[in-house]
């Protein structure tokens, strides 16, 4: 669903453009739920944010670990609308929880994207980039030659121009 990594400045009042491929990914949705996560922004659609919730409510409810990871993500939750304009407004309080100014940077994390400031997203990648290579994950990157490819990710085919139909 949201893929990719787009640089924007925030506005005076707090807002950030929703990269374009995005806005089309969410269709017709205009409001998301935007929450602390790690150290960053996580904006969730409201069907992927209910099956959050439906999946923390499904945990040990008495559990220590789940209780704390419950009241960290409802308590710093906030719902935010795109404006006509694609724009999200973060509240100053989010903002300022994820250690973002004027520069950010949006990832896409297939079923939500995520706002970073740009010296957190660096230091995020530098310190990440070996987990490619852990065995533990039973993943290889890049894949092997000959492996098979999802055909959301194959390159498309080129399309040859139609022909005017002669008269």
């Amino acid at each position: 669903m949201f893929k990719g990594t787009y640089r924007y400045r925030t506005d005076a009042k707090g807002r950030v453009p929703v990269p374009a491929p995005f806005r089309r990914a969410l269709g017709d949705e205009r409001r998301l739920v935007v929450t602390v996560l790690d150290q960053c922004l996580a904006a969730y659609p409201l069907a992927e944010w209910a099956r959050l919730e439906t999946q923390l409510s499904a945990l040990p409810s008495f559990s220590k670990a789940v209780k704390a990871v419950t009241r960290l993500l409802a308590s710093r939750a906030a719902d935010c609308a795109l404006d006509v304009q694609g724009r999200i407004l973060l509240p100053a309080l989010l903002r300022q929880a994820a250690g973002l100014g004027r520069e950010v940077v949006v990832v896409g994390v297939l079923n939500r994207f995520e706002l970073w400031g740009p010296a957190a997203w660096e230091s995020f990648v530098k310190e990440s980039e070996g987990l490619l290579d852990d065995v533990a994950l039973d993943l290889q990157w890049p894949p092997p030659p000959g492996a098979p490819v999802p055909a959301s990710a194959a390159p498309e085919k080129p399309r040859r121009p139609q022909r005017k139909p002669r008269r």
